[in-house]
C-alpha cells in the first residue's frame, strides 16, 4: 500500500472492465505525450494551444458517448468519467476544452437536434476539425439562466439573434455555438449559430488568473441571421441547457479527482525525498495527516463517482445526485491542493511543480456549472422540498 503515487486504496479497478483499463491507459499515454511536457509554459504564457484540438479528436476525447455513427465514441458513463479524470489531471482547462465540446455541444445537437444538424455538425466536432461552444450564461444571468435577455425573433425566412453571453469556454476559438435564447413567448429555445454569421463575434478575456491554457471569451450577436435550420427542435425551456450542464457537471465530478491525484502524488512523492532533521518529511505525523487525509478524501469521492456512473449507464442518475458529486470532488481537490502546497513548502508556488496551477484553475471549476453555494442548495431543496435560491 506504501508505493509513491498509489492512489487506488479500495482496488476501484477490479470494479472496471478491462476495456475501461485500457481507454484510461490510452489517455493517460496522450496526456503524457502532448500535454504535460508544455502545460506549465501554455499556463505561464497564456496559451491556448489551439493544435491540441485535432489530437484531442484524433484520441477520441471529444462525444466519448455519442454513438459511433456520428463520429462519437459509443462508450459508457464510466469511461466518459475515466477520460475526464486523465484529461484533468494534465489541466482543468484542457479538460473545459473536451468537455465543453462533448457535453455542452454535441450532446444537445445528439439529444436535441434533427437527423440532418446530427449528420451536418457531429462528425466535424468529434474529429476536432471544428470547436464548439456553449452559449448560456450572460453578463447579468449566471446564477439564475432564466433571467437571459438573448433573444430570438421569426422573420419568417429566418431567426434574427441578439444579445451576448459571458465566460463562455472556447468561443474565441470556436467554429459552432449552441446558443440559448428567448423567443417571442419568452421561451428558452437553443439554436446553433456558425462562425462567419454577419453580426457574430467573439470577443477574448484577458487577464486571467486561472485555466491560463483554456481560451474564454464572449458571445455578442449583433442582429445576426440564423437560418431556420438551425434551430434544435426537440426542447423548449430550461430543461434543455440544464441537461447538458448535467452531462458537464458529471464529467467534472470524475475530472476534479484527477487534479487531487496529481497533487497528492506529487505530495506523497516529495514528502518521500525532502529531508529535514535527519529524515524524510513523510516520516513526522503532521506530514503523515496531511497525506492520510488527502487519500480518504480521494478515495471516499472514486467510490461516489464510480456509483454515479453506474447509475448513468442505468439511467437513473438525478440531477440532484451529479450536483453533489460535482461539489464534492471540486471542493475535495481544493482541499488536496492547498494542503499539498503546503508539504510543498515553498517549493510548492512554483512552476517546477503542478500545485498552484491546479489550485488557481480550481478557482474557476468550483464556480462554472453551477457555483459550490448552488450546488448546495440544490441538494438542500431535493431534500427538503423547499427551494432557497428563490
Amino acid at each position: 500500500m506504501n508505493a509513491a503515487g498509489f492512489t487506488d486504496y479500495y482496488d476501484i479497478d477490479g470494479l472496471l472492465t478491462e476495456e475501461h483499463k485500457l481507454i484510461r491507459q490510452s489517455i493517460r499515454d496522450f496526456v503524457k505525450k502532448e500535454i504535460s511536457p508544455s502545460i506549465e509554459k501554455w499556463a505561464q504564457d497564456n496559451h491556448f494551444p489551439s493544435e491540441i484540438v485535432r489530437k484531442f479528436g484524433d484520441v477520441g476525447a471529444f462525444g466519448p458517448t455519442i454513438p459511433t455513427e456520428y463520429g462519437g465514441g459509443g462508450l459508457d458513463y464510466i469511461s466518459y468519467g475515466l477520460i475526464m479524470q486523465e484529461i484533468e489531471r494534465g489541466d482543468s482547462g484542457m479538460r473545459s476544452t473536451a468537455s465543453v465540446q462533448g457535453s455542452l455541444v454535441m450532446y444537445p445537437i445528439y439529444a436535441y437536434g434533427s437527423e440532418e444538424q446530427r449528420k451536418k455538425f457531429l462528425p466535424k466536432l468529434a474529429s476536432g476539425e471544428w470547436l464548439g461552444c456553449f452559449g448560456l450564461t450572460e453578463p447579468d444571468h449566471g446564477s439564475n439562466p432564466g433571467g437571459m435577455t438573448t433573444n430570438i425573433k421569426d422573420m419568417g425566412d429566418y431567426y434574427l439573434l441578439n444579445g451576448a453571453k459571458l465566460w463562455i469556454s472556447n468561443s474565441p476559438e470556436c467554429q459552432v455555438a449552441v446558443v440559448w435564447a428567448k423567443n417571442e413567448q419568452g421561451r428558452i429555445k437553443g439554436i446553433i449559430v456558425e462562425r462567419g454569421m454577419e453580426g457574430f463575434t467573439t470577443p477574448e478575456i484577458h487577464n486571467k488568473w486561472s485555466l491560463r491554457a483554456s481560451c474564454t471569451g464572449e458571445l455578442v450577436f449583433d442582429n445576426v441571421k440564423v437560418p431556420k435550420e438551425n434551430l434544435l427542435p426537440n426542447v423548449e425551456g430550461l430543461r434543455g441547457p440544464l441537461g447538458c450542464l448535467d452531462s458537464a457537471r458529471y464529467g467534472i465530478a470524475w475530472g476534479a479527482i484527477g487534479v487531487a491525484i496529481d497533487c497528492y502524488e506529487s505530495a506523497l512523492k516529495y514528502s518521500l525525498e525532502r529531508e529535514q532533521f535527519g529524515k524524510p518529511i513523510a516520516g513526522f505525523q503532521l506530514q503523515q495527516k496531511k497525506l492520510a487525509e488527502m487519500i480518504t478524501e480521494i478515495t471516499k469521492a472514486q467510490l461516489m463517482v464510480w456509483r454515479l456512473g453506474m447509475l448513468k449507464n442505468e439511467g437513473k442518475a438525478t440531477t440532484a445526485q451529479i450536483s453533489m458529486a460535482k461539489r464534492n470532488s471540486v471542493d475535495m481537490a481544493l482541499h488536496v491542493a492547498r494542503e499539498a502546497r503546503q508539504i510543498h513548502g515553498g517549493m510548492g508556488i512554483t512552476g517546477e511543480y503542478p500545485i498552484m496551477r491546479h489550485m488557481m484553475n480550481l478557482e474557476s471549476v468550483i464556480t462554472y456549472e453551477g457555483t459550490h453555494d448552488i450546488h448546495l442548495l440544490i441538494t438542500g431543496a431535493d431534500i427538503t422540498g423547499i427551494q432557497a435560491f428563490k
